[in-house]
């Protein structure tokens, strides 16, 4: 991506690209001759192939890491919200419009966002 895109700035549209902190990537002064094009080329070339290498063996250790956590139990995303016994009738309560939300989910225990997305369960189960 970044080869096709360095490519097409530089040989379609025929920029000039200066990469501060590389002075091997400008192709202001040494890219205006054919040796110059062809060191940033492969300059670039093997930056792209480093950086790909990197991200691969990121997603490695990542997977890896994963893996080892699930093997030992760990569990992942945000723990369920407990809620008390009562919460179905509470719910009831709510969608026959015998309560207010904001006192449903008081009474309940959970923030407004959670409390509809109980509601919304409740009524997808009925």
């Amino acid at each position: 991506m970044i080869l096709e895109e360095w490519a097409y700035i530089t040989k379609t549209k025929e920029a000039d690209i200066k990469v501060l902190d590389m002075p091997l990537l400008d192709t202001r002064i040494e890219g205006k001759n054919l040796v110059g094009k062809f060191i940033s080329d492969i300059v670039l070339q093997v930056l792209s192939f480093v950086a790909e290498n990197e991200r691969a063996n990121i997603k490695q250790r990542q997977a890896k890491g994963i893996r080892i956590a699930k093997e030992k139990g760990v569990k992942f995303g945000r723990p369920k919200v407990i809620t008390p016994p009562n919460t179905n009738e509470i719910l009831d309560k709510y969608i026959n419009h015998e309560i207010n939300n904001t006192e449903a989910a008081s009474i309940i225990g959970v923030s407004r966002g959670t409390f509809f997305r109980l509601v919304k369960e409740r009524k997808m189960k009925n």
